[in-house]
């Protein structure tokens, strides 16, 4: 049950949800607001959160009727000078590579930390075991009953348990009309906003549709235990992060050259790194779709038919999905499993010596010289 999610959820879960159309509306917008099709007043908060908002609300089962239109509220966010300038992409070239490094470097040290205090846990377990066995035992004890529960998930859901709750948290921040702002700026990645790093990861948790965001977690979460029995949960992590933010810079380049300008959100693109890791890793899987249990195909088979429809919408131009997110994201999971996991995770040993060192150096117990004190 755990693989039924992959394909047809992931396809309703793109990321660019919030894309406007640049195209259709080409009029500038003073011209708009002199023109004769005016609607009646409204009050000025709720006017301002609509025009904040535009096409947000596409992102709903509602997304396909003839209501979606864009806004002109996004065509304004465009550099003035030279839109398709691929100079503006330099910082988030440089936070991408930068990010990118960081998470890979900080699992290396998260690992060495969980196995160096994995044998002091144990004794701490054995001695809980123990204290538990005195005491008397209570009925209904709803702590009991939540640890039963959180012990019973497999290692990659409890990891990706936190991813969800991120995720909710700021989906809920969504609902607050004075952080709309704040929202649209810091949790949508667009190349034509100023702000162009910090959404590159933020965007990566924020939905603004709760079946956006419920698709894209179950998908997740299907996936969770094969990705990290394979990659163990720091090196998931790290390539869960990694993934959100490259996949936001090929978002990035692919509109900065079509200048098809417009927001994106959502954790498609990471997933779909996860997605396309565990179906290289395991191309003889038999995966089926949620809806129709009964049709099986493997996953390399799954994959390519994946990669080819993203690839496609790319090409043509489709808009209700940031089908370059999403291509991006498999590609770098592929990439990974192949090359990637060699090149990058086999070669941490220096890293962690070297933060080895500094630890023994700079830790209790520990001299100038490396010697203990008397």
């Amino acid at each position: 049950m755990a693989w039924r999610s992959c394909t047809v959820l992931l396809r309703l879960s793109g990321e660019d949800v919030l894309r406007s159309s640049v195209r259709g509306r080409r009029c500038p917008h003073s011209f708009q607001q002199r023109s004769g099709f005016r609607k009646a007043a409204r009050k000025p908060e709720s006017r301002k959160v609509e025009e904040e908002l535009g096409s947000a609300h596409t992102e709903s089962s509602e997304a396909a009727t003839p209501r979606r239109t864009s806004n002109s509220h996004w065509e304004q966010q465009a550099p003035p000078s030279s839109p398709r300038a691929f100079g503006r992409l330099v910082r988030p070239l440089v936070f991408t590579v930068g990010f990118t490094g960081c998470s890979f470097g900080s699992a290396a040290i998260w690992q060495y930390e969980s196995l160096k205090s994995r044998v002091q846990s144990y004794f701490d377990e054995i001695r809980a075991d123990w204290l538990q066995k005195l005491r008397p035992q209570k009925r209904g004890d709803v702590r009991k009953e939540i640890n039963q529960w959180w012990h019973s998930l497999s290692e990659g859901q409890r990891m990706v348990t936190g991813i969800i709750a991120a995720n909710a948290l700021v989906f809920c921040c969504w609902r607050v009309p004075s952080l709309q702002r704040s929202m649209i700026k810091y949790f949508t990645s667009n190349p034509a906003s100023k702000t162009l790093c910090s959404p590159m990861i933020l965007s990566t948790f924020s939905h603004f549709s709760f079946f956006h965001m419920a698709a894209n977690m179950y998908v997740l979460w299907s996936f969770s235990t094969s990705a990290v029995s394979m990659l163990g949960r720091e090196q998931f992590m790290a390539v869960y992060l990694s993934a959100g933010v490259i996949s936001t810079f090929v978002s990035y380049v692919c509109k900065t050259a079509t200048g098809r300008f417009g927001p994106s959100l959502g954790a498609s693109g990471a997933i779909m790194t996860v997605l396309a890791a565990v179906c290289t890793k395991m191309p003889e899987a038999k995966l089926s779709i949620i809806f129709l249990p009964m049709f099986t195909f493997t996953a390399a088979n799954a994959l390519k038919a994946i990669v080819a429809m993203d690839t496609a919408g790319v090409v043509l131009g489709w808009k209700f999905f940031d089908h370059a997110a999403h291509l991006g994201g498999a590609l770098f999971g592929v990439w990974y499993i192949l090359f990637g996991h060699e090149l990058i995770w086999k070669n941490r040993e220096p890293f962690v010596k070297l933060w080895h060192d500094l630890r023994t150096r700079g830790g209790p117990g520990g001299g100038g010289n490396g010697g203990s004190s008397a």
